[in-house]
This record gives C-alpha cells, structure tokens and sequence, in this order.
C-alpha cells in the first residue's frame, strides 16, 4: 500500500475569498487585496511587544506585514507584494500573529476592519484619473476589468471611476464604498437607518447595499459576497 503524499500549497498562487475563508482564520477578513486584522492590547507598551514579536517571525519568514499602532491597538495587514494579493504565506503568517497576539493576551476584533474606497461618478475618466493619480501619489493599477488609483501602503482609500451619463447639472459625483466583514452587515445598516439614513436599494445584495444620508447623498456598504 503507498502512502499518499499532500501536494504543498503553491506560494505563488493568489487566494480568493472563497479560500480565505476555508483557512479558518477567526482574526482575519479579507477585504479588497489583502488579509486585515485588528487587535485591542490593553495598553501601549504590550502593544510594542507583540510588534517585536511580530517583527521577529516576519524576519525569519521573510515576509513583512503592514502595522498600525496606536495606544492599547494594533491593525495589521497582510499582502503578498510580489503577486499582488493574498497567497499561502499571508496564510502562515496569520496564524503566527494571532498566536503571538493570544500569547500577549490581546483581543481580536476582526468585526471592526474596513476598507474604504472612493467612486467618482466620470463620463470620461481617462481624462481626470491622470489628475486625481498625481495630487495624491496614488499606483494606477488595473483590478476587476477596471483601472483604479491605490495608496501603495493600504492606509489611504483607494478611488475607482463609476461610468456616468455627461451632465451639466450638479449632482453628487463621489459617494463611499465601505467593504467591510459580511457579518457586521445588518448592524451597520440598522445604525445608519437609526441615524437617520434610508436604505435605497438593496438589490444586489449581498455584493452592496445602497444607503443615502437624510439630504439624499449615498454611500453604499460592500462585501467580497455575491461577486
């Protein structure tokens, strides 16, 4: 009888949401590119600890994640720079930080995580993504069949052209898109509706969900779901 041998994960190949997901990592979302999480450690210098910690495994792996720290949190992120996206390494490596933070006795909140992007409405965004690309030192980088401007470091939102209908007429032209875990969802909207929003559509759920302020002004919230 032959023994059967597992075929290693492929460093190389980038990993869906659908992937992520069957990696079972309770302190991680993946959200847009990359792995996020988000940890509360009580205070600022056990917050420095486990950014030693951290700093020491990623050395030794050679792979380096994003870190924010301020007092008693860190938020942490994971991207695979070579390929562009989430890989068996981010994986790893995930692993390792929430073993590190249990150790340092941190707490994850993985329900807090988000990313932000912009949209401007543009009935001819190849004339003003040159513009909005130089003001803020944004990457241009084409993603989902479109062409968006991303902050190198993942701190800043990043901005995407929504194709319109020229107008003379103003309108609103940017509105937010929060992508955020799929099951903080619900919350988020009943908050929102709380504070006076309206929930516009939610036809497309549950890749987003459109909601406008009480002056008409939407914003829409989003998952990696239903895409």
């Amino acid at each position: 009888m032959s023994e059967t041998t597992e075929t290693p994960p492929d460093p190389e190949r980038t990993l869906t949401e659908q992937d992520v997901e069957g990696e079972l990592l309770a302190d991680w979302r993946m959200l847009i590119d990359r792995l996020h999480a988000s940890f509360d450690t009580g205070d600022f210098v056990t917050a420095v600890r486990l950014v030693d910690a951290i700093a020491l495994a990623a050395e030794q792996m050679d792979h380096h994640p994003d870190l924010d720290l301020s007092y008693g949190r860190l938020d942490v992120r994971l991207l695979s720079r070579d390929v562009g996206g989430v890989t068996s390494r981010d994986v790893v490596l995930a692993r390792t930080i929430s073993e590190l933070a249990l150790a340092a006795g941190a707490t994850p909140h993985p329900e807090r995580t988000s990313v932000l992007e912009l949209a401007l409405d543009s009935a001819d965004e190849a004339k003003i993504r040159p513009f909005w690309a130089a003001l803020l030192a944004y990457d241009t980088v084409e993603a989902w069949g479109e062409t968006q401007l991303r902050d190198g470091t993942g701190r800043r939102a990043s901005i995407w052209f929504q194709p319109t209908d020229a107008h003379d007429v103003p309108r609103q032209r940017w509105h937010l898109d929060l992508r955020i875990p799929p099951e903080v969802v619900a919350d988020r909207i009943a908050a929102a509706v709380a504070a006076g929003g309206v929930l516009v559509d939610d036809s497309a759920a549950p890749a987003f969900w459109v909601l406008a302020d009480p002056q008409g002004n939407r914003a829409c919230l989003t998952t990696w779901q239903g895409r």
